[in-house]
Formats: structure tokens, C-alpha cells, sequence
């Protein structure tokens, strides 16, 4: 599922912007600008990093990943083992991107895996619009609609057991806290299999940029979100 999405070569993982663009689109149907390989801002998607370490090292029952940097298109990754249950994955000048904690038992069932990605990134890829407008409406509050900000920080998910069943997730609960012209946003959720809870997870965003909520611009800024979406589609059919 995920191999046109990057290129391993030895213990180097290498993503295109066209692959991490493709990606966002395709997989987590996320079309954040920031994922337009033409952007100046272009940073690899970080729920494709997510899904590479799960795909390249299994899963584990408690995982917790923080993001310590916007990775850019066409940027070698060193993924060495895990040493004590941790994985930092660096550039060649020694830029660390992305810190992974894992503790628990660990599957290799790549069914599971690859079932646990689809609902994940699908999750994911829900954050704009149909979570985060709530939340800044709530808020009274938004992100700037001429260069929005949105900023993957951390995630951790915590299992109870690997299903052999197709899994799903839930949002439990979301949250916003501001400072100044920043906020942090929370999104809680649990994992479900056949109607039972076998796990929960955190994922945490920060937003920038914010000034006063105007439900025109909002209303614009997700009019060209599903136009860009639709475009896609459609170009993908005629392609």
C-alpha cells in the first residue's frame, strides 16, 4: 500500500514532494496547502512518517511520536534500529525530524497494520474543516486564510491488544487552548473493533497565526479546500 509513497534504500528512507504530495491525497485526503508540492512551505506530510515507521518497524501497544521539524521534499531519512525503545529519524546533517517512544508487546501483522494506517490517516485527514472550525468558531477565533497554519507537534496511541478484526477510530473529545496568536489543539480518540474499546490516542496540532473568527472568510477558506479536492478527483479520473 505504501510503497510508491517513498524509496528505502539500505537504512534510508527518501520521499519525492510528488510522492508526499501524492500521499496527502490520496491516502488521508488532506489538502492542507502545505502539501502542494509547488508551495514554498512544501513539508512532508506527517502522517506519512507515521505510516513508514509502522510499515518498517511494526506496531507497537504504546507508541508516542513527536515531531521536531517541517520535513522538506527530497530529503534523505536515516531509520537505524531502535535503541532502548526509542527511534530518532535525522537528515544527513544530523537534523533530528521525528522521536518515537514504544513500549508493549509489538505485531508485524501487516493486515493489521495497514488497516490501523487507513483508519488513522482517514482520521487524520478529517482536521480541516469538519474539526478545527468548530473549534475556532467556538473560540471566536481563526487561523489566517491567505497563509494557514497547521502544524502536526505530537501523537500517542495505546492499545490494549492487536485486533484480528478490522479496526476504526472515534473522536472522543477535541479541545483548543490559546496563547497569544498560537493555539493548541487537542483531538482525543479511542480504537474500536467490533463494538469494543481496545485503545485510545492523543493527537496534538498547533494552529498560527490566529485573529477574529469571520464566518465569511471560514466559509471561503472551505470553498477553495473542496474545490482543490474536487479538482483533484477529477484530474485523477481524466488521468
Amino acid at each position: 500500500m505504501l510503497e510508491q509513497y517513498y524509496t528505502k534504500k539500505d537504512q534510508q528512507i527518501f520521499f519525492t514532494s510528488q510522492q508526499a504530495s501524492d500521499f496527502a491525497k490520496q491516502i488521508a485526503q488532506d489538502f492542507n496547502p502545505l502539501h502542494n508540492k509547488e508551495n514554498k512551505r512544501f513539508c512532508v506530510p506527517g502522517d506519512l512518517m507515521f505510516a513508514i515507521v509502522l510499515a518498517e518497524y511494526g506496531m507497537s501497544q504504546h507508541m508516542h511520536f513527536s515531531f521536531e521539524g517541517m520535513l522538506k521534499g527530497d530529503t534523505d531519512l536515516d531509520f537505524p534500529d531502535f535503541k532502548d525503545n526509542t527511534l530518532i529519524l535525522k537528515d544527513e546533517k544530523e537534523k533530528p525530524y521525528l522521536t518515537i517512544n514504544r513500549a508493549g508487546n509489538i505485531s508485524t501483522d501487516m493486515p493489521f497494520i495497514e488497516n490501523f494506517i487507513c483508519e488513522y490517516v482517514a482520521f487524520s485527514g478529517q482536521t480541516f474543516p469538519q474539526i478545527l472550525v468548530p473549534l475556532m468558531r467556538k473560540e471566536g477565533l481563526m487561523i489566517n486564510p491567505m497563509k494557514p497554519l497547521v502544524i502536526y507537534e505530537n501523537m500517542e496511541i495505546n492499545l490494549d491488544e492487536f485486533s484480528a478484526h478490522p479496526v476504526s477510530l472515534e473522536c472522543l473529545k477535541t479541545k483548543l487552548d490559546i496563547k497569544g496568536k498560537r493555539g493548541n489543539v487537542t483531538l482525543e480518540f479511542c480504537v474500536k473493533t467490533q463494538g469494543k474499546i481496545i485503545g485510545t490516542g492523543e493527537k496534538h496540532l498547533i494552529i498560527g497565526g490566529l485573529r477574529d473568527f469571520k464566518e465569511e472568510a471560514i466559509n471561503d477558506m472551505i470553498a477553495i479546500y473542496h474545490n482543490l479536492k474536487q479538482q483533484y478527483q477529477t484530474e485523477s479520473k481524466n488521468d
